[in-house]
């Protein structure tokens, strides 16, 4: 809530997302007056379980982001907060749209029953080559940790302070490369399966094609999962992941913080060189001798004086700059699906991410088209500014796994992330296009699991500009910076104003529900304050 505004602070945030929270916990545990400002009314950012149905209030959904998986457990540790997390098992299903008999796999804990899953629906080369991409990437997840809670160094800095000296070369080539090269390296025979790494870690969030520089970073940066419990994989936050913000609060405001809601921003402050602290959209100010933007690099970039950021970081973070290209459609269930190539007696499938696929159907006769052809298809109608008819879809619904989101009359949230669509359509608009595809979208549905569309009693689709409306984030982008950017290439901490600092997921590790940028911009800040 807002309240009464101070006439000065130590240090003024803008944002309380969860990056801003982490920093106000750190800097107020310092010592330091700590006033955090916050444009909506709640905080979060897309951090967020809200309540987003009209027809069915009481559900609860975590309407952003809706995974915790990258967030080090050295940063709890260091704020001593626990965040209750829910194991997903299975935590991949991947369908195809048949009958019974048709191939799928559901992915959990038994590893035995993953590569007989691999070996029968696929081929043993395919259980050869994920063991071997398995074990590398657990060695590089293992090697870079410690790297996401330090300043960033350049790509090949990185690889010899941290990366064991046999892995150098594929980190460099990964970071610097594309997802479907690093895949291509270990062989596998199934196409789809590719396509399902591609899309899960390689191009989700992502503003670029599967054969783009960089990919491969946001394939790495996926894959770094190390939270208790995880064997790798992403887990539910019970409760929805405003549990992740409203726990950092609370860990802040004990520290002494402030936080206040519904209080834009409308300017920062320089005077002399250096930081005087902000304006507010009403007119009034705050003084301060430091100011973080926890908002997107590029709107705290609006906030300051033309000409106070050094030129060469306007002209590099310009030249970065990239619009969203996901949508978000929130679902509001009566009952739980049925997938038709699932045999009774399988584990649910509905804690688990369901990864919807362009090219799946080729596996029963059902499509000419390959999936890494339609994957690569698609990335060229979003190029073209159209809505492509068969877009990569990962579908989740956690009411299974954390009841604690259900109404009293046991509805099921739900979602589907849609990767890829573009921002600006060619020839119509977001408006005129959104209702005829949520039913395309809903169609898709309804090959895998017939009868899904009977079972949907609400339906709040966010696309880019709806993401960008919703949350904030300037260009509905959920990354700030598209993660084909990496390291030093990131919005740095420190602006080179004096005073001025960032950090949110613009800048270093990456883009995702992460807090390391919160950790390592308050750190720079206390650096520089010499506390």
């Amino acid at each position: 809530m807002s309240g009464e505004i101070p006439a000065q602070a130590d240090v003024v945030i803008v944002g309380a997302g969860h990056n801003g929270l982490v920093s106000a916990v750190l800097l107020a545990r310092a010592g330091l007056d700590v006033l955090v400002l916050e444009a909506a009314d709640v905080i979060g950012g897309a951090t967020r379980t809200e309540n987003p149905f009209p027809k069915v209030p009481g559900l609860r959904h975590s309407t952003g982001s809706y995974l915790l998986g990258l967030m080090p457990p050295e940063l709890l540790a260091t704020l001593d907060v626990r965040i209750p997390v829910l194991r997903r098992d299975p935590h991949y299903f991947l369908p195809t749209p048949g009958g019974l008999g048709s191939p799928y796999l559901l992915f959990g804990r038994d590893t035995a029953a993953t590569r007989a899953q691999l070996a029968e629906f696929f081929s043993p080369a395919d259980v050869a080559a994920d063991d071997a991409m398995q074990a590398e990437l657990a060695a590089l997840r293992e090697d870079l940790a410690p790297a996401w809670l330090a300043e960033p160094l350049n790509v090949q800095e990185t690889a010899e302070r941290y990366v064991r000296p046999a892995l150098r070369e594929v980190f460099v080539d990964l970071v610097q490369g594309s997802v479907a090269d690093y895949l291509a390296r270990f062989e596998f025979r199934s196409e789809l399966l590719v396509s399902m790494y591609a899309v899960t870690d390689g191009l989700s969030g992502l503003n670029a094609g599967p054969d783009d520089p960089g990919t491969g970073h946001n394939f790495l940066v996926h894959n770094m999962c190390r939270l208790p419990g995880s064997d790798g994989t992403w887990m539910i936050a019970e409760g929805g992941m405003g549990t992740v913000s409203r726990t950092f609060a609370e860990a802040a405001r004990a520290a002494g913080a402030t936080i206040l809601t519904g209080t834009p921003v409308h300017a920062v402050t320089v005077d002399g060189g250096a930081a005087s602290g902000v304006v507010l959209a009403d007119g009034r100010e705050v003084a301060a001798r430091v100011v973080l933007g926890a908002c997107d690099p590029y709107r705290l970039m609006d906030l300051l004086p033309d000409g106070a950021l050094p030129a060469r970081l306007g002209e590099r973070m310009a030249a970065v700059r990239r619009p969203g290209t996901t949508l978000k459609l929130n679902l509001a269930l009566t009952g739980l699906p049925r997938f038709s190539c699932l045999p009774d007696g399988t584990p649910s499938p509905f804690g688990s991410t369901i990864h919807l696929l362009p090219g799946s159907a080729s596996l029963v006769g059902g499509a000419a088209t390959s999936p890494m052809t339609a994957l690569r298809a698609m990335w060229a109608d979003v190029q073209a500014g159209r809505l492509p008819a068969e877009p990569t879809i990962e579908w989740y619904l956690h009411t299974t796994v954390d009841p604690s989101l259900s109404d009293a009359a046991g509805h099921h949230s739900s979602a589907l992330f849609v990767q890829s669509v573009p921002y600006e359509l060619a020839g119509t608009t977001w408006d005129a296009a959104l209702p005829g595809y949520v039913d395309r979208l809903i169609g898709i549905v309804e090959r895998y699991a017939p009868g899904t569309a009977d079972l949907i009693a609400d339906v709040v689709p966010l696309p880019p500009p709806g993401i960008e409306a919703h949350f904030g984030i300037t260009g509905g982008h959920i990354h700030h910076v598209d993660n084909t950017v990496s390291f030093t290439d990131r919005m740095p901490y420190a602006t080179g104003i004096d005073g001025v600092y960032a950090g949110s997921a613009g800048c270093h590790p990456a883009g995702s529900v992460i807090g390391a940028a919160g950790h390592n911009a308050a750190n720079r800040i206390l650096k520089d304050l010499s506390r």
